[in-house]
This record gives structure tokens, C-alpha cells and sequence, in this order.
């Protein structure tokens, strides 16, 4: 079924563009759409079947998500691809050009938690949590530290890295790494963004730790969040 012809229930049958020469504006017509930055996010980390995709995109239709993928695979930021076997399934992936947005989602992030609206405690993908462990990173707090930290986080596994006050994230098998977190991504960002105890969470059997749990304890200290934005009195 063609793009025009798929009904997004949400947004309409028919996009806009706002008919603007300003990059804003453009960037608005190539990624305004709703869900479509979302979808580009769930790709940052590498690539995923139509099925991960939705399943870590809660609310989103079959027929929406068709439609975002192939409206970003037509503005030449996502693509299609077949993996060999013996997995031989479909993937979407973003291009060299999709990727280069990784920076502006960080900062986009980093803006918005300063909302007073913005609740830490709502779904979070595991995609999320590990941009937004690079998206909120204080080096200062951990220049002086070179470890690794591995999430077990449902069907995903990540290996952060930390070095010099740099973060970097990938996924992989996270055995061997000096701490490890399993649970679901919502579970460790209550912990790292929302105060809730790591003993707590251990308790009610929401979060496992392996290894090193004095470095745990000062892991959810790397990323503090903004204060929050001042409201007009």
C-alpha cells in the first residue's frame, strides 16, 4: 500500500510543509511529524525489525509507524535493508545523514527536562535511557574513573563506556563489565533521575546488580538534571 494511501487516524491522510526557506523549518517538514523523531531515536543505537520498533514505541499504530518509516526512508534518513542469514529478516536503520541528528535530539532532551511538565517516571525505552545517559553527562563527576557498565534491559543488552569524563554506549553482551544492571530501562532511570534507592529497587525485585555496588552507588550521581525552568508569576 502506498504512502498516500495508508490513513494515520492520528495526523490525518495528508502532510504540510510550511512552505519556509528556513532550515527550522524545513528540518520541521523532514521530522515534524508526530512520532517521527521518535522513531528516529529507537534508531540511534543501530538497527531494528518493524516489530522491535512498535513494541518500544507504546500507542503507535502498524499503519502510523508505515507511514513514518517510509516518510523518513523518502527524505533519505531511514533505510530498508535485508540482514543476511541466517537471520534474514528486514531492518530499518538511519543513514550517515540520520545519525548526524544524534547531537540535536541530546540538546532537544536536555532543554525539555527543565519543563516543570516533564515526568521521569513515564514509559522509557532502553534506546532512551542510554542516549540520555549522553545527553545529561556531567564530566566532572567521573573524569578520574575508566569503567565499564552493562544493562541487561529485556530483549536489549548495552555496554557503556566511561573514560576520561566521556561516555560511550553500545550494544553488546555486557559480561566481563565491572557492573551490571538488569532490569527494565524504567527501573535504573528511577534510580538515576527519580531518587528512588538502589536498595529499594533491589527489594521489590525491580533491579538486579552485579559487581562493583560502591560504583553503582555513585553511577546514578553522574547525571543530575537541570533545575527546572522558572514560571511566568
Amino acid at each position: 500500500m502506498k504512502l498516500q494511501n495508508i490513513t494515520d487516524s492520528e495526523n490525518g491522510p495528508s502532510r504540510r510543509r510550511y512552505e519556509d526557506a528556513c532550515g527550522t523549518a524545513h528540518a520541521l517538514d523532514l521530522i515534524g511529524e508526530r512520532w517521527a523523531l521518535l522513531v528516529m531515536r529507537e534508531l540511534m543505537m543501530g538497527p531494528k525489525r518493524f516489530g522491535d520498533l512498535r513494541a518500544d514505541l507504546p500507542g503507535i499504530s502498524a499503519n502510523v509507524l508505515t507511514q513514518r518509516l517510509e516518510g523518513l526512508e523518502a527524505a533519505g534518513i531511514v533505510v530498508k535493508r535485508q540482514l543476511p542469514p541466517p537471520a534474514a529478516v528486514q531492518v530499518y536503520e538511519l543513514t550517515e545523514w540520520g545519525y548526524q541528528s544524534k547531537p540535536i535530539m541530546g540538546a532537544l532532551g536536555r532543554w525539555a527536562t527543565r519543563s516543570p511538565l516533564h515526568d521521569p517516571t513515564l514509559h522509557l525505552s532502553a534506546v532512551s535511557l542510554m542516549l540520555s545517559f549522553q545527553a545529561m553527562n556531567q564530566p566532572a563527576r567521573h573524569k578520574d574513573l575508566t569503567a565499564t557498565i552493562g544493562f541487561r534491559l529485556g530483549r536489549e543488552s548495552y555496554v557503556l563506556r566511561l573514560e576520561e569524563g566521556a561516555i560511550d554506549a553500545t550494544r553488546g553482551d555486557p559480561d566481563g563489565a565491572d557492573l551490571v544492571f538488569t532490569g527494565a530501562a524504567r527501573a535504573v532511570a528511577a534510580a538515576v533521575y527519580g531518587g528512588v534507592p538502589l536498595a529499594t529497587l533491589e527489594a521489590e525485585g525491580a533491579l538486579a546488580i552485579a559487581g562493583d555496588h560502591i560504583l553503582a552507588e555513585r553511577f546514578i550521581t553522574f547525571f543530575p538534571l537541570p533545575p527546572k525552568a522558572p514560571q511566568p508569576v
